[in-house]
């Protein structure tokens, strides 16, 4: 066997050890509301069951130490332990902007730097270290590892600027959700129609999707009296909740977003 049939079957079992899930519309879907669930749910958290804010924060970041330990030790990508992850991982990075701003006294502009500066730090380590942001490589311990730190900055960032610029610039929740939509449809065009990196296109999407989802979660969850529909934190973490299991549900039966299977389909 010479060096690029070695370098072929390497490569093919190191992507069937991907911890990550094929990046599809599931992904985006469940991620979205994530996203929404971690504004949602801390506020839900905190304020509605009235165990505050420091208690939540030391509650969920111990509940995110345990499942990020079982993502770490498995040797694959499983629907629900990666996603629980991701759910986690959301609240845990509204909570620290939120302690940071409400507790704290830090104004929103320094928290949208300092979590800005530091997803760039973590980029940065990771391409000097890795030679590599995609994904798509995420089949050794150290990688994963940049990948889960460079995904708590997103959502501390992503937390930091949708309350800016929905709140800080008064923009409203809903206006400011459709802003960052539109933002990810560029980036989709850019993309598809002019080629974009797709490591690159696939970062700013993941960013973009964090404020979104955090404004569509105030949008939903507010007083009308504050510019949202009135739902609730209840209702909303609900709904948004319920709808993430059955789709989990359903890639573990199908394995649609399965690194493996579309490798073996490959």
């Amino acid at each position: 066997m010479d060096n690029y049939e070695n370098d072929l079957v390497k490569s093919k079992c190191q992507k069937m050890l991907s911890k990550v899930p094929e990046v599809t519309i599931y992904f985006w879907i469940i991620k979205i509301m994530a996203t929404t669930v971690g504004e949602t749910g801390a506020d839900f958290l905190s304020f509605n069951l009235k165990w505050g804010m420091a208690n939540t924060s030391y509650l969920m970041s111990g509940l995110l130490l345990i499942a990020l330990f079982f993502q770490f030790r498995t040797k694959k990508y499983l629907p629900w332990i990666y996603w629980l992850t991701v759910l986690l991982i959301s609240v845990v990075g509204t909570l620290i902007t939120d302690n940071l701003v409400d507790n704290l006294g830090v104004s929103l502009v320094t928290t949208t730097i300092i979590f800005s500066l530091a997803m760039l730090a973590t980029f940065l380590v990771w391409y000097t270290s890795e030679k590599t942001l995609s994904i798509h490589s995420i089949y050794t311990t150290k990688r994963e590892s940049f990948y889960w730190l460079a995904i708590l900055f997103t959502f501390a960032l992503g937390t930091a600027a949708g309350d800016l610029v929905a709140e800080g610039l008064n923009l409203g929740y809903w206006i400011s959700a459709l802003m960052f939509a539109a933002l990810i449809g560029v980036v989709t065009i850019a993309y598809y129609r002019f080629k974009l990196n797709a490591v690159l296109a696939f970062w700013i999407a993941y960013i973009l999707t964090r404020p979104l989802g955090a404004s569509l979660g105030d949008y939903l969850s507010q007083s009308h009296q504050e510019g949202g529909l009135g739902l609730g934190t209840v209702w909303t973490s609900a709904i948004f909740i319920i709808t993430i299991l059955s789709l989990v549900i359903y890639l573990t039966v199908t394995r649609r977003d399965d690194p493996d299977k579309v490798l073996t389909e490959e």
